[in-house]
Formats: structure tokens, sequence, C-alpha cells
């Protein structure tokens, strides 16, 4: 009880108030404009935040984090179009409910989910903080390297059909992190002499020009679309609660997928939706309405995105180590205010951690409350110009990168990395492991050296039960990506086979049967590839 009290009289500042409140709308408003995303706003205001205490910086950037998932929504639902990245399989069933005239009941439905998502992680988080309290003392430097080692393994692994430029792209991550001064001999790493290199590439420069910097040019270069808005009409925005009970199973399974891969770092929102989509689907009496404006289906992707952010900061918190790009820039604030989040935390700063998850479950209760006031007027913002949002991001973008250090140089860096954040876009490659290439190299280097004290064999670094088993679940992980790939490229050599004798009426029914048995097993990417090379088969 003296923690909790502890923790809401850190709440109670006019400051921190007044970060909640515009950590929730903003990020509302964030999300509900195409094409920006809360990884832009973050990066923009994070410079902002350097300034301010940790728990105030914080709570803007949680406040974004969260409520955008919210307002991407909106355009999702409305006229097709997700608001943020995540929101892509919320225009599956939201906009057919739009389309034969239910906008509010898909609205209402959309917040309930995600309020609903958005509590349901954050008390778990809350029950599981005494227990986070006892594990962490666990953690020494080899559980940490490990650990680190797990999340960009993790990350790797994730981006399925490009595990290996992904792995490319975080080994170059991690090589940014080495140019500079060495820690320990303070010797020059990889900088050519030139003195601008010798303190090292700022995390922030790359973040503004890989995700910030990128996102405008996308914007500059792309035609604007005329957006139609749609008037709300039929229902009730308050009806979305009283059917979201109608559905308990489906909302508790979908908001446990997503407490469960956001604690994973490199999972995320889209493997939760996706576990959690088709959960629902195949457990409904009526999988034929999927897609075709099915509340379950709605109620699945918008609770189980919701749910990660507050799970998200679980490695971060208990570890220090991010599972995304957003969270990795939140890390960066704790670095500032020489704030190092990992056992220590737990042990001698817990009420700060409540504070976060009490600043969370505000956080959901605010958004809901002004959505439901304000989602007329928020229909607007869907018309924003593109190219005019390209400009203010990019003189934001600038603005925030000279304020880091008052530097030329970092401005012109920064540049680079947004033409390769560009470049990496129009290739629909990710940029997000280099983010946590650059991250998690630091962990890994500075925790190696600290735990290489102790060791004298390769068999002291797994020693321990916790580093032991974090030794198994890297085996395991790659074992099952090289099982993956190796089931992949044999049935791809089997749909080529059976395409060089597609005259045959035996090949096609073998593949038919092949794909309806991967279909039944639930390896649906498997028989989608399977079941297009059938369909190309049958066009010749």
């Amino acid at each position: 009880m003296d923690l909790f009290l502890s923790a809401l009289d850190i709440l109670m500042r006019w400051d921190v108030a007044l970060a909640l409140l515009v950590g929730s709308v903003g990020g509302v408003l964030i999300g509900a404009i195409p094409g920006v995303g809360p990884a832009v706003a973050i990066a923009i205001l994070l410079p902002a935040t350097f300034s301010m205490d940790p728990i105030v910086g914080l709570t803007v950037l949680l406040g974004i984090y969260g409520s955008s998932m919210y307002g991407g929504s909106i355009p999702a639902i409305l006229i097709n179009t997700p608001g943020t990245a995540v929101n892509a399989l919320t225009t599956y069933d939201g906009y057919p409910m739009t389309a034969r005239g239910e906008p509010r009941r898909a609205l209402s439905l959309a917040y309930s989910s995600s309020f609903f998502g958005g509590i349901f992680s954050v008390i778990c988080l809350i029950l599981f903080a005494p227990v986070l309290a006892r594990i962490a003392p666990m953690f020494g430097s080899r559980e940490i390297f490990l650990a680190a080692l797990l999340g960009i393994i993790l990350v790797v692994v994730a981006h399925r059909g490009q595990a290996l430029m992904a792995g490319a792209l975080a080994a170059f991550g991690i090589f940014l992190q080495t140019i500079g001064m060495e820690p320990v001999k303070y010797s020059q790493r990889y900088t050519f002499d030139q003195p601008f290199l010798q303190g090292g590439i700022n995390l922030i420069v790359v973040v503004l020009g890989l995700f910030a910097l990128s996102q405008a040019f996308v914007l500059l270069t792309a035609e604007d679309e005329r957006i139609r808005t749609t008037r709300l009409s039929g229902g009730s925005l308050f009806q979305g609660m009283r059917e979201l009970l109608r559905h308990p199973r489906v909302a508790s399974v979908s908001a446990g997928f997503g407490v469960i891969m956001g604690m994973i770092p490199g999972v995320g929102e889209f493997t939760a939706q996706f576990m959690s989509y088709t959960y629902a689907q195949r457990t409904s009496k009526r999988p034929e309405d999927f897609g075709r404006g099915a509340s379950e289906g709605l109620i699945a992707a918008e609770t189980a995105n919701n749910a990660v952010p507050a799970a998200a900061m679980v490695p971060l918190l208990a570890l220090g180590i991010p599972g995304e790009a957003l969270t990795a820039m939140m890390l960066s604030v704790f670095y500032v205010h020489n704030v190092v989040p990992g056992p220590g935390l737990f042990q001698n700063d817990m009420d700060f951690v409540v504070a976060l998850y009490l600043a969370l479950l505000i956080l959901n209760v605010l958004v809901l409350a002004f959505l439901l006031v304000a989602t007329k007027s928020l229909i607007q913002v869907v018309r924003i110009p593109n190219r005019f949002l390209g400009v203010c991001i990019l003189t934001l973008s600038f603005v925030g990168v000279y304020s880091l250090r008052n530097s030329a140089t970092d401005c012109m860096l920064a540049a680079v990395f947004g033409v390769l954040g560009y470049i990496l876009k129009r290739l629909s490659l990710p940029a997000v492991p280099i983010i946590l290439g650059m991250v998690l190299g630091g962990i890994m280097e500075v925790k190696l050296r600290a735990g290489m004290a102790r060791v004298k064999t390769p068999l002291d670094m797994i020693d321990r039960p916790v580093s032991f088993i974090l030794f198994l679940i890297i085996i395991l992980v790659l074992a099952t990506q090289i099982r993956r790939v190796w089931l992949d490229r044999r049935d791809l050599k089997e749909a080529e086979w059976q395409s060089n004798h597609r005259s045959t009426s035996f090949g096609r029914l073998l593949l038919r049967r092949k794909s309806s048995f991967l279909m039944e097993r639930g390896k649906l990417q498997r028989a989608r590839r399977l079941t297009w090379y059938r369909r190309l088969m049958d066009l010749f």
C-alpha cells in the first residue's frame, strides 16, 4: 500500500498530469493522420524530453505510444486507410461495417476493445511487478548479455522472408555503435581521423533520420489523394462496451496474446494481432463473416495491439533491453537522466516503475473519454495534405537534431540516414534492426566485458541457471528458424516441380491436397504460397 501511495504521489504533480494529457491527446491526433505514426512523433519530441524530469518525459512518450493506436483505428474504419501500420488488420472488418452504414458501431467497438486491451495489460503488469522484482536480481552481466543477444536474434527472426537482410541491418547498427571512442581504453575506432566521428554517432540523430526524415521524404514525393470523410450515423458511440461483453473469450484471449507477445523482444503487435485474429476466426460460429464486418475480428485486432505497449515496457524496465524502436527511444531518456533500467531499478526505484504503470492506466481512461467526445472533429484530421505534413516533419526534425548539440554536422548525418531510410522504405526493407543493433550492441559490449572477468572457459558463460535457460532459448530459436527455412525451401521446390508437370491433373490435385493439409495445420504462409502456385498453374 505504501508503494502504491508513493507512486500516486509522483503522478499528482501538475507537470506529470499535463504530460499525461498532452501525450494522450497528441497520440490520438498523430495516430489519426495516415502516414505519420508514433515513431515519427516520438523521434521529433525526443530532444525536447531530455530537459524534463524522467517521469515527465517518459509519460509524454508513453502517452503517444499507447494512444496512437486508438487514433489509428479512425481512418482505418472510415476510409480504409490505417492511421498507423499496426491498424492494418482493423481495416479487414472495420471498413466493411462502415460500408454497410455502421461507422458508429465500428468505432465504438474499436475504442472499447482498445480500452479493454490496454487496461488488461496494465493490470497484469502491476500484478506481476513483485515477481519481476524478485527475478531481476538473478540477472548479472552474463545474463543481460545473453538476453540482449536473444533480443537481436528475435528481431531478425521476426522479419520472416527478410531475415538475412534484417540480420545485415542489425549488424550495421552494431557497427555504427562502435564508431568513436572505445569505452575502456579510450582508443579511437573507425573515426578515420575525422573529428566529428570521435564522439560517435548519436542514436537520436539516427532515429530522426531513419524514421522522421525518411517519412517526410515519402510524404513530399507522394501524390495527395482526395480523401472523403464519412458521416457518423447509425448507433451510439457508447454501445461498443456492451457488444464487447458479449465476446469475453475473444477479448481476454486476444489481450493475453498482446501481453505475452509484448514481453518478447522483436515480436510486437503484428504477431499478437495475427495470432488473435486467427484464434477468433477458428473458434467463431460464423468464420465466413471475417473480413466482411465481423465484430469478433475487430475485437481481436484492436484488443491485441493495445495490450502490447504496456507489456513492451517489461524487458525495457527489468533488463534495460528494448524490444523495438519506440522503446529504444525511451531508453535514451533514461540514460540522459542517469536512470539505469535493469535489475537495480526494481530494487531501488520500485515506486517509479509503479508510477509508470499507473500513468498507462490513467492514459487509457483519458483517451477513451477524449475519443467519445471528439470523434466528429477528429475525422477532419485525415484531410491534411501529405506535402504539408512532409514540410512540417522535415522542419521539426532538423530543429530537433540541431538542438541536441548545436551541430550542423548532426543535421548532415541525419539527412544521410534520412535518405537511407527512404531507400529502405522504397525497397520495403525494415529500418528497426538498425536502431536495435545500435542499442543492444552497446549493451552487449559493456556486459560482455564485465562478464569476461569471471569467465575462464566458454562453459562458464552458462554455468548459472538463468544464463543456461537463455542459452537454451537461443539454441531453440535458431533451430526453429533453420527448420522453418528448410521447410519453406522444400515446399518451394515441390511447387516448382508441380509447375513443371502442370499439364497433368494429378499434379494440380496433389498441390490442392497439400495446400488444404497445410491450412488445416495452421501453416498459413506456406499454404498461401502453394495456393498461389496452384492458381498460376491453372492459368496455363
